[in-house]
């Protein structure tokens, strides 16, 4: 995922796509990029769980799928200790002087 997000491109299209759903050529028409480049990078955020697609008639909708972004998200705050507090009794092992 983080490679994913690593690309300004692909940042640009998740930007578009939380506007809204969108076809390949609806997000190439605001890209500086060839076509197929535009579905490359459609590939790479497909497999990194950012993005959604479904077949409607002949056209391909792209869609933003939050949900692996908001795990990492949650992770990410875990990690720094900005998620949610720890255990009741104090046990999350820093500061140990003064306990129980």
């Amino acid at each position: 995922m983080f490679q994913a997000l690593g690309d300004p491109h692909r940042r640009h299209i998740l930007r578009l796509l939380a506007g809204g759903e969108r076809s390949a050529g609806e997000l190439a028409a605001h890209l500086p990029l060839t076509k197929p480049s535009v579905s490359h990078h459609l590939a790479v955020l497909r497999h990194a769980g950012l993005v959604r697609d479904e077949r409607r008639g002949q056209r391909i909708v792209y869609s933003l799928d939050t949900s692996v972004l908001q795990d990492a998200l949650v992770w990410a705050l875990d990690l720094t200790g900005g998620g949610s507090p720890g255990p009741a009794d104090g046990g999350s092992g820093e500061g140990g002087e003064g306990g129980v």
